[in-house]
């Protein structure tokens, strides 16, 4: 019995550009480059846009100038690795990135918001930012209302976890001025 063999192409975040410069990726397709594979996103539900819309209003306000608050957009982590985190607060750069997209130097948290992507978020993306030394991962879990903080990564994995529950309060490690109480973000 003969088996079949599947190929695979695995792109380069540079062809992956191309494939976008082409016309053949458009620039609101829902995808992101994951280990040279082009992934699908998960839909956008209400939840996810209200959270994000949330988060966004209050990060760049708390922020300020110390910070680029970016929505949905890519950060090129290595050669095969550019995922599109719902939020990602970056280092003032004079050219606001026009120039070249957020590598992970550049990047003082990422925030990834869940209301069905959560296994895929801990299990795909969480150990590309942790190998790519992105010092601080947010994710917000939309149905149990829990932000999970991610910091201090050692390889593939991130060394400590701190879950915020309903009530409590969240700081980023980098950016102090980024301090709130959930019921700001999850409250009707």
């Amino acid at each position: 019995m003969a088996t079949e063999t599947v190929t695979r192409y695995r792109f380069t975040v540079e062809a992956y550009a191309r494939l976008r410069e082409a016309g053949l990726l458009r620039e609101d397709d829902q995808v992101e480059l994951i280990d040279g594979e082009i992934r699908e996103l998960s839909p956008i539900g209400a939840r996810r846009v209200s959270l994000v819309n949330r988060l966004t209003a209050l990060l760049v306000r708390l922020a300020g100038d110390a910070a680029i608050v970016i929505v949905q957009n890519p950060i090129r982590l290595d050669e095969y690795n550019e995922p599109q985190p719902d939020l990602a607060l970056l280092r003032p750069r004079a050219d606001a990135y026009a120039s070249a997209l957020a590598a992970p130097e550049d990047v003082l948290l990422v925030i990834e918001v869940a209301d069905t992507s959560l296994t895929y978020d801990q299990q795909e993306k969480l150990p590309r930012y942790a190998r790519a030394c992105i010092g601080e991962v947010w994710l917000v879990d939309a149905g149990r209302r829990i932000i999970e903080q991610y910091t201090m990564p050692v390889a593939d994995e991130y060394t400590r976890l701190h879950k915020v529950l309903p009530g409590g309060r969240i700081s980023a490690v980098m950016l102090p001025q980024i301090s709130f109480a959930t019921d700001a973000l999850f409250s009707p």
